[in-house]
């Protein structure tokens, strides 16, 4: 998209927007008029269209009211709320011709809603020409998806990029009738493929397209590698690749958690690895790195895209990442500028990848445009909220951001020798600008003189230095919860009053911070902070975050989850039923910590368990059957099982076995 066409619709929207405001203050100007109240009777409406007020929409219509005098008409006062877009408004174009059935499209809509055309207009500008398979959307969520999957300045004459997008939802109906599933946090995620080539048939001299996928999961790493098999084919095959790639995603099997799923997708295959969780942190081995081929991909879904490298993103402010990485941990809200949504989306779910495990606890958008629905409540001259993560290439932020305490600019620092102007972007200078924090931690000097020299060398050096660089910053994070974890565990009930619980709910102690404060004063922390008094500081900011309010919550919901359990075993080893066995073992192999590392931390105090009296009066085989219940359930591969089970059957052993008529 070129400057002018861009400088064009942005004046456009504007002179509308204030022809209607204009328009509205004349309609609503009239004389000091007191009517009649016979006049405010609710106008008589056809009955296959909605009411035209909709604070009153089923009032009955009162035969014996005179009508309102002509000449008068009913207006709506600037005061009340606008009433919100109809379902039946807008309608988006989809494949003529084309249709899916119902079973493949709930089985395509388990990993995407659909795939979207964007073309660029000369009048109207990025204009939302094609989804398919087709589903309802509102106007804004059409224009939304439209603006942002085009670039907001001029990239280049020739060539393609690959974005990403995070835009809200808008509440759903009952009205809709194509059953559109609902986003699990309100938000619509977009992966974006524009191309821009040469076309003599078009006034601009241009083709300008983008290729979206619209899902409501953030899997990063595995959109981008789709869309860049889609995009491609799409520019030589046009709308039916689209069909091909329906059909192909409609086959995929379920996206179950912690699952790797083979995908095959447009001649390829795709080895998928999800994560348990959206908090997992996924990080690549070796065997990742070097197994990808042109036709054999393993992808870990989460993880933020390769390309374009991150080190290359924030070369001119490598020096303060760790100050970066403070701030991120803190919730401080931090503007990520750049000169393509390229590269603000690439910075954006790499931070936020860092993050991990612990709960995100705010805002994030990859590419953010002035014509998100969300503009004013997110740039405005409040102070910005806690933790949100702004990723725009557009000059106007710079301004009406300027009170943001912390700005990231992502590319190479400009060299100061070179003094023509015309290949520089508009915009803050590459580099980091913070009007508020001081860092707490040493930085890694060995680390970064690695990283320095890697960025004078080529794409594979790059490449190995951005996975040492998103290792070490997430050691990092894990880091920070070890103070925390090590005083959570003083708050877990012991065993004797978990096995007395029985059926009950079990919570941890009240978390107190300054019993906290002593036990990180005694025991220390990982992290490599610069004096005492820093560490302190920086724990008692942590501990003020949202973050840590949501952190709390989810090792709360943890530690229930071992409490329920050994209740659930214990049932099971003094039942002599086999149908309450059976849903025992369904219920703890389902359970939502199941396997999982914290369930395991949790659980160390089982080691001290007296398991003799806890399956007191229970048959051999039954203590035995839930001694491997509780190993397979309670702990996860790597866990010491068959000690465990072993010590079960020693118990086992000792325990006299009563008859079956003595198992209550």
């Amino acid at each position: 998209m070129e400057d002018s066409d861009v400088d064009e619709i942005f004046s456009s929207k504007l002179t509308s927007s204030t022809s209607l405001a204009s328009a509205s203050d004349l309609e609503t100007a009239t004389p000091n008029y007191k009517p009649h109240v016979d006049e405010l009777v609710t106008p008589k409406r056809r009955p296959t269209h909605p009411a035209r007020s909709p604070s009153s929409p089923n009032l009955p219509l009162s035969p014996e009211r005179p009508p309102p005098r002509p000449g008068r008409t009913l207006s709506r006062s600037l005061t009340l709320p606008l009433p919100e877009p109809s379902p039946t408004e807008y309608h988006v174009p989809t494949l003529e011709g084309v249709s899916f059935e119902i079973e493949k499209l709930e089985r395509l809509r388990r990993w995407i809603l659909g795939l979207a055309v964007v073309n660029f207009d000369l009048e109207l500008g990025p204009v939302l020409t094609c989804v398919f398979p087709p589903f309802h959307m509102y106007p804004f969520e059409a224009e939304n998806i439209a603006f942002s999957a085009f670039p907001d300045s001029a990239l280049f004459k020739e060539g393609s990029q690959i974005h990403s997008f995070r835009i809200r939802e808008g509440k759903r109906t009952p009205l809709d009738g194509d059953h559109r599933p609902i986003s699990p946090d309100g938000f619509l995620y977009g992966f974006s493929y524009f191309s821009q080539r040469k076309d003599a048939s078009l006034k601009r001299g241009y083709e300008q397209r983008s290729i979206v996928i619209l899902t409501h999961r953030p899997y990063p790493a595995l959109f981008h590698s789709i869309l860049s098999k889609l995009g491609p084919l799409y520019q030589s095959h046009g709308d039916p690749i689209l069909e091909v790639a329906s059909h192909n995603v409609a086959n995929w099997s379920a996206p179950l958690p912690g699952s790797t799923i083979e995908l095959g997708f447009l001649g390829s295959v795709l080895h998928a690895e999800l994560p348990e969780s959206l908090d997992e942190q996924q990080l690549s081995s070796s065997a990742h790195l070097h197994s990808q081929t042109d036709q054999d991909w393993h992808i870990l879904a989460c993880a933020p895209p390769s390309s374009p490298p991150p080190l290359s993103l924030f070369e001119a402010a490598l020096s303060h990442l760790w100050s970066i990485w403070e701030c991120l941990v803190l919730c401080e809200p931090i503007l990520v500028f750049g000169p393509s949504p390229a590269m603000t989306s690439q910075a954006v779910w790499w931070l936020r990848d860092l993050f991990r495990p612990i709960p995100w606890p705010s805002d994030f958008r990859p590419f953010f445009t002035i014509h998100d629905k969300e503009h004013n409540a997110l740039v405005n001259d409040m102070p910005p909220k806690a933790g949100l993560l702004l990723g725009v290439t557009n000059p106007f932020f710079e301004v009406a951001c300027k009170h943001w305490p912390h700005v990231l600019s992502l590319g190479k620092a400009r060299s100061k020798a070179v003094k023509d102007t015309s290949t520089q972007v508009a915009g803050p200078p590459p580099g980091w600008k913070t009007l508020t924090h001081k860092r707490y931690i040493s930085k890694d000097r060995q680390l970064l003189q690695q990283m320095e020299a890697a960025c004078k060398g080529g794409p594979q050096a790059q490449d190995e230095a951005s996975t040492t660089l998103r290792r070490h910053f997430s050691s990092r994070t894990a880091a920070l919860l070890v103070p925390l974890n090590r005083y959570l565990n003083t708050l877990i009930p012991p065993p004797s009053e978990t096995m007395r619980a029985r059926g009950k709910t079990l919570r941890l102690k009240p978390f107190n911070n300054a019993n906290f404060l002593v036990s990180l004063k005694t025991y220390g922390s990982p992290l490599p902070f610069r004096s005492s008094s820093k560490q302190r500081e920086f724990y008692e900011r942590w501990l003020r975050t949202p973050a840590f309010g949501l952190w709390l919550a989810r090792q709360e919901e943890t530690a229930r989850g071992p409490a329920a359990q050994v209740s659930a075993v214990v049932t099971y080893a003094t039942s002599s039923t086999g149908q309450v066995r059976r849903c025992m073992f369904e219920d703890c192999q389902t359970g939502p910590t199941c396997g999982t590392p914290e369930f395991s931390l949790r659980l160390v105090s089982l080691r001290q368990l007296p398991l003799s009296q806890t399956f007191e009066g229970a048959s051999r085989s039954v203590t035995r059957d839930a001694g491997m219940l509780l190993g397979a359930c309670l702990w996860d591969q790597t866990s010491p099982t068959s000690s465990l089970c072993g010590s079960l059957q020693g118990d086992a052993a000792s325990t006299p076995t009563p008859s079956e008529s003595t198992i209550p």
